[in-house]
């Protein structure tokens, strides 16, 4: 193989080698902390109760002597005789618990109506307790310093019907007036969407609402589920994200908080298979984004909705929250306000992540199994792509046949750079021969694989999609053919399992290596660095991977060692033919001399 090409393949090698290391330092893990406290609660069966009950232990409670002041000198009206109480919701997509104790929500637990993917708990929260969709007066400034609190009082509630339920609490300003805020949620049949709406009404006795220069703050946190060890940012995390004007945009997390001036038409905290998102936003209220940290939770994610203060004696504002799957087939019924963007690819490569995935799900309802269906579009990948392989072994013997004038270029203008350029450049055009027609194959086939890593990485319908029963239940997830104790991980290399196809891969790997090695490779030590260093070293990269990842590039480097082994026949076949068809040199026979005169 000639010097270019391998400088090629170590080239995309390095290009690889970047995008792992570019993910991990822009997105570095954070540090753990060991869970602590209180736990989600749990829901063992989701029958609809007749009546509402309490089914979990509600929050404690901690009664207090006199008024309290939950934010800015407004005072709760507390009723005494009301007692801290849940109340259960069910639809065939969610169960959800709500408490009276501020109104809020404790356990908001996503389901599939078709029982393709387990039940998962959207709600995470640590030591401090829930404190999904609470509401404090006043700014996000001073709630995220803590300067004021959420309002965490007993409210009175009205169970309007099996899917509506309001929450209602009386307050008093320091001048003495009263007001009441309600907080109404209505769930939908059929939908992981709902509407909160936050009414705040002072009848006669208040004529605007003004605590620090906002009337409340919203605030969903501390986190989004489902559970996790911790964010890496590439297999498991946690992004901001907000819509404007067909135009989707990632936020960059380094500010904390993150406050959004461009007023969008929805803001989202994603996760890699589940999301929040809040619409519509009014153009006057302030979102922000925050990552305050939580004891009792690896890491936190907030979504604040500053309500600014308002004249007049009643104010009343309906929010939308999306709390489900981040797919399609769920966020196309909301086509009007674009919720699906979220679920799209994103970059350059967008458009061939998209038609990847069309044929991926195009084969999966053909076979009914996402494993097979993999293995079905990396065939035809490859075929696709076998024109550009033919032709860059092609390239790469004729580069060989023309290697002794090259060196023979280079050895006669080794003390003259620019004269051998230049005569290498003439020497190409006479020959009618492109050194880089051997690369390019190789490099046009590096996007599919970016393309590909997304896909498997974070297509929806892959997670809880079984390949092999017993040994890959999840595509989405790295499989496992011993999970180690709890607790204990491998040292230094931070393993929690002995996985079986990251081996596998190595294998495929430097078996691809051996196949496709050429004779004048063999004695080459850079060229044995990169055939059988760089498979160990993306195997630790690639350990922890997604099993639908690693089935796609097994079975590539299969197909790619069948594809070679058909090239090399047709390649010694052809160079048989070449030497066959080149003209033999004529052998002249040696001069005699002059005669010599023979002595009388």
């Amino acid at each position: 193989m000639e010097k270019r090409t391998l400088l090629a393949v170590a080239l995309s090698m390095v290009v690889m080698l970047v995008f792992f290391w570019l993910q991990a330092t822009l997105y570095p893990p954070p540090e753990p902390v060991a869970p602590t406290g209180q736990t989600p609660p749990e829901i063992s069966e989701f029958s609809t109760p007749s009546v509402p009950a309490p089914l979990v232990t509600p929050p404690e409670i901690i009664e207090e002597t006199g008024p309290s002041q939950d934010s800015l000198g407004v005072e709760v009206i507390a009723d005494e005789t009301v007692p801290a109480r849940n109340y259960f919701i069910e639809t065939n997509r969610l169960s959800v618990i709500l408490t009276n104790v501020g109104g809020e929500i404790v356990s908001y637990i996503v389901k599939d109506p078709q029982n393709r993917w387990e039940p998962e708990e959207m709600i995470l929260h640590g030591d401090a307790g829930p404190q999904a969709f609470a509401v404090a007066f006043g700014n996000y400034e001073d709630l995220i310093a803590k300067r004021i609190k959420p309002v965490e009082r007993n409210f009175q509630s009205r169970r309007i019907s099996d899917l509506i339920i309001e929450f209602y609490q009386d307050f008093q300003v320091p001048s003495g007036g009263i007001f009441t805020m309600t907080k109404r949620y209505e769930f939908k049949p059929n939908e992981y969407m709902f509407e909160l709406t936050v009414t705040l009404n002072g009848g006669n006795s208040i004529s605007s609402f003004d605590f620090s220069g906002a009337a409340y703050t919203l605030v969903f946190g501390p986190q989004i589920g489902p559970e996790f060890e911790r964010l890496d940012q590439r297999y498991e995390y946690r992004r901001y994200i907000t819509y404007k004007g067909k135009m989707k945009t990632e936020r960059v997390t380094e500010r904390d908080p993150a406050v959004i001036t461009t007023q969008p038409t929805w803001a989202a905290i994603a996760g890699k298979y589940f999301t929040l998102m809040a619409l519509p936003l009014a153009s006057q209220f302030n979102i922000v984004f925050s990552m305050q940290a939580e004891t009792g939770l690896p890491a936190a994610s907030r979504l604040y909705i500053t309500r600014p203060a308002a004249s007049g004696s009643r104010i009343e504002d309906k929010y939308n929250f999306y709390l489900g799957p981040k797919n399609l087939e769920n966020l196309n019924v909301y086509k009007e306000t674009n919720l699906f963007e979220i679920a799209n690819s994103t970059g350059i490569l967008s458009w061939l992540e998209d038609g990847l995935k069309w044929l991926l799900e195009l084969f999966q309802k053909i076979v009914k199994n996402w494993g097979v269906a993999i293995i079905l579009l990396t065939i035809l990948v490859k075929l696709v792509l076998f024109p550009l392989t033919k032709k860059g072994s092609e390239s790469t013997l004729r580069m060989q046949a023309l290697s002794p004038k090259i060196k023979e270029i280079q050895a006669k203008y080794k003390d003259n750079p620019q004269k051998m350029n230049a005569e290498m450049a003439e020497f190409y055009k006479k020959e009618g021969y492109n050194p880089l027609s051997g690369c390019l194959p190789m490099l046009l086939q590096m996007p599919i694989f970016f393309a590909m890593y997304n896909l498997f990485n974070n297509h929806f319908d892959l997670r809880g999609a079984m390949f092999i029963p017993g040994w890959i239940p999840d595509l989405s997830l790295p499989e496992s053919i011993y999970d180690f104790p709890d607790n204990f991980r491998l040292p230094l290399l931070g393993w929690t399992a002995l996985r079986l196809l990251p081996f596998i891969y190595v294998g495929s790997q430097l078996l691809y290596g051996k196949v496709t090695q050429t004779p004048d490779q063999q004695g080459n030590s850079q060229m044995k660095i990169m055939l059988y260093a760089m498979p160990v070293i993306f195997f630790f990269i690639l350990y922890d991977v997604p099993s639908g990842l690693l089935v796609y590039w097994i079975m590539s480097n299969l197909l790619t060692m069948v594809q070679q082994v058909a090239i090399n026949k047709f390649l010694a076949a052809k160079k048989a033919a070449m030497a066959v068809a080149e003209p033999k040199p004529v052998i002249a026979p040696p001069p005699s001399g002059p005669k010599k005169k023979r002595k009388k």
